[in-house]
């Protein structure tokens, strides 16, 4: 068997209501991050050349398979997947989250610029959160494949009065951007929380912006660049690759002084992925788990639902983002990033009740 300091564990034989109840009185399952699923086994996965070597562990019965060392390593990955994930920036974790989606660009993939200006984004950002967003993520550069970066004054003029207006309406705010000068003058006018698609790697002062402001920050993965992401993405094993990348960015992120409680992860669907590396990060999404960090994402109206459906556009993936989102939520999932906030809201709610039945 290899050794389990060197191996990925991702939580199997997941179960939820009374089911997980249940296990986990008789001890032979744990709870998922503190959350309403619970898992009975571990598949332990170790790296091959580029194929993957797995060994399931029910957890009845792993300590006797392993040496006292292998044990130990064990015990504390367990500990990790099961401890409650702390809340993300003053929001509890003990429920699923709604993150609402404010795009105040021109050329956003979503909405083609419905809300561009100022008034626009306010008003629907106060529609979203009477929808039940418990977060609101404005951004003002768009970030789809192909996009031209826009300057930092025009990105700054463009989120600044958002981010004001609506955290004075008392919304929990998000900043959406790659470059520590809008990240300081965002939180400066308000926002609570840094969501950057380069995991704080695109700009040298960003780390030193989020650790000094006590920012929450989402911590995204993105092969390449918004303009060349989608030429030619490759990876040995998507779903581990990211979670090597996730080590070495929650690492970076301690060395600044930020907590890994204050940080949320983001495989980065469709960000430098073909549509086979979003499906096996998806089905692999409960491997993040074991970072001991809350999880994020970000589905919602993206090309890959479309590709795999019908061919709609973004105006009509509604369904394959919800059916996406749920998928998120079965695996563990605390935060869902999202347009539709309304529809998913209610999804949500029916999954919740029957997840905690």
């Amino acid at each position: 068997m290899h050794k389990v300091s060197r191996g990925y564990f991702i939580p199997a034989g997941l179960l939820s209501g009374s089911a997980a109840a249940k296990a986990c009185a008789r001890g032979v399952a744990a709870p998922l991050a503190g959350g309403p699923l619970a898992f009975g086994a571990v598949e332990w996965t170790s790296r091959d050349g580029d194929a993957r070597d797995v060994t399931g562990v029910d957890l009845p019965g792993w300590r006797t398979q392993l040496d006292r060392h292998e044990a130990a390593a064990m015990e504390r990955y367990l500990a990790d997947l099961a401890q409650p994930r702390a809340p993300f920036a003053g929001l509890t974790l003990d429920r699923p989250r709604v993150m609402g989606v404010v795009n105040v660009t021109p050329d956003s993939f979503s909405d083609g610029g419905r809300y561009a200006s100022p008034a626009a984004a306010i008003a629907h950002g106060r529609v979203l959160m009477a929808a039940g967003a418990d977060i609101l993520d404005i951004g003002g550069e768009s970030t789809r494949p192909g996009a031209a970066p826009v300057s930092i004054g025009e990105e700054t003029d463009r989120v600044l009065p958002v981010v004001e207006a609506l955290a004075k309406d008392g919304a929990l705010v998000s900043i959406d951007t790659r470059r520590a000068m809008v990240m300081r003058a965002a939180l400066a006018a308000g926002a609570r929380i840094v969501n950057d698609v380069t995991a704080l790697d695109g700009d040298p002062d960003s780390l030193g912006v989020v650790a000094r402001n006590g920012a929450a920050v989402v911590l995204m993965h993105m092969q390449g660049e918004p303009r060349t992401m989608q030429q030619e993405p490759t990876y040995r094993d998507a779903p581990l690759d990211i979670y090597d990348f996730f080590e070495k960015r929650l690492a970076a992120c301690q060395a600044a002084g930020i907590d890994r409680s204050r940080v949320a992860l983001d495989p980065g669907i469709g960000f430098g992925k073909r549509d086979a590396h979003n499906l096996a990060i998806l089905a692999d999404l409960a491997l993040y788990h074991s970072l001991n960090c809350a999880l994020l994402l970000g589905v919602s109206r993206k090309s890959f639902i479309g590709r795999l459906s019908g061919g709609e556009d973004a105006a009509h993936r509604l369904g394959g983002s919800l059916a996406a989102a749920l998928a998120g939520l079965d695996r563990g999932v605390q935060i869902v990033r999202v347009h539709d906030v309304a529809e998913t809201a209610q999804a949500i709610a029916i999954w919740q009740a029957i997840a905690t039945t």
